[in-house]
């Protein structure tokens, strides 16, 4: 499991500078309305007090069921701290970015072959294998 984490922080690494990555659940609702073939992950972040956000949860179980019906892969990331860091999420306009859904795109120019991509999709299948259709993973701490 703490390669997947390892593997899923070198592709959010990766996939920032190349611009491929969609902060926030109105912002990755936007994006998956617009391009979902575009769309190579699907993270959900909560910490502990989101588990009794109402709200958060509906927007997490429709993004659920919109990423399964496209075949998109997702999963659940439980430390939102260490996300924030890799993600350098700075507040903007003096409001914390919502780090509770990010989207991983392709960049246009051409189809991403990163093997820590092809790791993190290869967990994802083999979870769905064994009915967790979103797999819990913990990125690594520094």
């Amino acid at each position: 499991m703490d390669s997947v984490g390892k593997a899923l922080e070198e592709v959010l690494h990766s996939a920032l500078p190349q611009g491929c990555i969609t902060v926030g659940v109105y912002e990755a609702a936007k994006s998956l309305n617009v391009d979902p073939d575009n769309v190579v992950l699907c993270l959900l972040a909560t910490d502990e007090e989101d588990v009794k956000d109402v709200a958060l949860q509906i927007h997490f179980t429709l993004i659920q069921a919109f990423c399964c019906e496209n075949d998109i892969n997702i999963l659940r990331v439980g430390n939102m701290g260490r996300l924030a860091e890799i993600l350098g999420a700075a507040k903007q306009g003096g409001e914390p970015q919502d780090l509770h859904c990010v989207l991983v795109t392709n960049p246009h120019s051409s189809a991403w072959k990163d093997p820590a991509l092809s790791k993190v999709n290869g967990f994802c299948r083999e979870s769905r294998c064994l009915d967790q259709w979103v797999p819990l993973v913990n990125l690594p701490e520094r």
